[in-house]
Order: structure tokens, then C-alpha cells, then sequence
């Protein structure tokens, strides 16, 4: 019997490269992530009421159907965690250093609009369909395949984004990738994109997005909270039991990614076997 995914996309950080935030100053994110959680389509219908079981924790919030993780405090943050790593979804984020893209010879185009962005859902793709496709095999369940819902984004041309991986998929790229999505998994014509408000799932992929993230980018006093996303690390897929490059995928990879005492104490945590 097809085995259907759903996936649910978000993202935390921006594109800019105009001015990268510094402790004690403001500026554009030093990061910029693209989360997802993927749930199987019997447990798809179960994301609302995953969704409302969070936002019932906080009794100021109790009528509220729009949860975002940036307008939780600490506890509140936590608590969304803790609840989360108990429930049948499995989460993977790819994160980009882009201090590290402001050094490098193809700035100029990823300075280009949404060309960042395009190129992490890429990375994200892969990952989430070579999954997928894992899965189905280990259950026998027969042919895989994945519908992806997207956050809408203002300026994003989504169509653009289509035509890109379209293009991937008839093998007319210039340079051909090291990995690539399995596109007997994913049609690039199921590609959704709906607002946050309307779409537990995407309320859901901004707690994971997030929560991740909170370990890498730093706060305005340089430093970052790895408790939220060590609280889920049983959600974060997984290939051959590790994490790294499958569940949580750094770019540049972990050996060349520049990183402080307690970003690399986060990401050693999150990826121990």
C-alpha cells in the first residue's frame, strides 16, 4: 500500500548579508535555517489537536489557535519542546553560516533573491525524501511519496521555486549535485504554500525550526540556548543512527563550520550516537 509523508516547512533567520547582527547590536541573522517536521498522513490529521495540547499549557494563550515560537518566553519554549519530543513526527533542519558566504567566491550570487533560500530547500528535500524513501522500505510499505506545505514568505516567488527543482529533476543543471531528491518520492506539483496562522503543522515546524536554531544564532549578549532542541533530539532524523547531515545539516559542514565553545558543546550534544 503508498505510503504518504507530509511535510511542513519553515524557516528562522533571514537572507540579508548587509550587516550581520553582533552581540549588544542589531543587524540581519548570522544564520539563516530551514526546518521541517514530516509526519505520515495518518498522524497528519492529528497535528491541530498536537498543536492545541502546546498552546493549552499557557492559559493566557488558551484562545489563541496561532502558536509562534518567538512570542513564548523561556519556559513557555521549553515546555512546547518537551511536549513535542513525545509525538510520532521526526524533525530536519539545515542551517547556513552565512558569515561564511560573505568570504567566499559566490556571494554575488547568493546575494541574489531567494537563491539562498531555494538552495537550503534543496538540501532540505534531499534529506526528507532519502527518509521517506527509508522508511517505506523498512515497513514495506510500497511506493513513498511527499507533499511539502510551505510558510508562505513575503517577495517569495514560489512558482520560481517549482521551475527550479522542475529543472532538477530533468537533469538540465549545469553542474550535477553530489546528492539528489528522489523524485520518484517528490513532485515538485505538490508543493504547497499556506499562512502560518491557518496550518498547525506549520505552527508545529516553527517551534522545531526555531528551537534549533536558538542553539546557533546568538542572542544580543553572544550567547545561545541548546535546551530546546536537545529536548526533541529523538525527533531529529536519523541515517545509519547519526544526525549529523541527515536530521540537522550545517553548511559549510561541522569540520569547516566556524563556531564558538558553545555552539560547537550544542551540536556535539544534539549529534552524540
Amino acid at each position: 500500500m503508498p505510503c504518504q509523508f507530509f511535510a511542513y516547512v519553515d524557516e528562522a533567520g533571514d537572507e540579508g548579508f548587509g550587516k550581520l547582527r553582533n552581540p549588544g547590536t542589531t543587524g540581519q541573522s548570522r544564520w539563516l535555517g530551514l526546518g521541517a517536521v514530516i509526519v505520515t498522513s495518518e498522524n497528519d490529521r492529528l497535528m491541530p489537536s498536537w498543536r492545541d495540547e502546546i498552546i493549552s499549557l499557557f492559559p493566557q494563550k488558551k484562545n489563541r489557535r496561532d502558536l509562534h515560537f518567538k512570542h513564548l518566553n523561556h519556559n513557555q519554549r521549553v515546555a512546547a519542546c518537551n511536549l513535542l519530543r513525545g509525538k510520532p513526527l521526526g524533525i530536519c533542519v539545515v542551517a547556513s553560516n552565512k558569515e561564511t558566504i560573505l568570504d567566499s567566491e559566490e556571494i554575488s550570487v547568493f546575494k541574489r533573491k531567494q537563491h539562498l533560500y531555494n538552495y537550503l530547500v534543496r538540501f532540505l528535500l534531499e534529506r526528507l525524501t532519502a527518509a521517506c524513501a527509508e522508511k517505506a522500505r523498512i515497513n514495506r510499505n510500497g511506493p513513498a511519496s511527499l507533499f511539502a506545505t510551505f510558510s508562505r514568505r513575503a517577495g517569495t516567488d514560489y512558482q520560481n521555486m517549482r521551475e527550479y527543482f522542475e529543472l532538477m529533476r530533468d537533469g538540465r543543471e549545469v553542474i550535477r549535485p553530489v546528492r539528489s531528491i528522489n523524485w520518484d518520492i517528490f513532485n515538485p506539483a505538490n508543493i504547497r504554500v499556506e499562512n502560518h496562522a491557518v496550518r498547525a503543522g506549520l505552527q508545529i515546524a516553527d517551534v522545531a525550526t526555531s528551537a534549533t536554531c536558538c542553539g546557533l544564532e546568538p542572542n544580543e549578549f553572544g550567547h545561545v540556548e541548546p535546551r530546546y532542541a536537545l529536548s526533541m533530539r529523538d525527533r531529529y532524523l536519523k541515517h545509519r543512527s547519526a544526525i549529523l547531515n541527515c536530521g540537522l545539516t550545517l553548511i559549510p559542514p561541522l569540520n569547516r563550520c566556524p563556531l564558538n565553545d558553545e555552539q560547537r558543546l550544542f551540536i556535539q550534544n544534539l549529534i552524540r550516537r
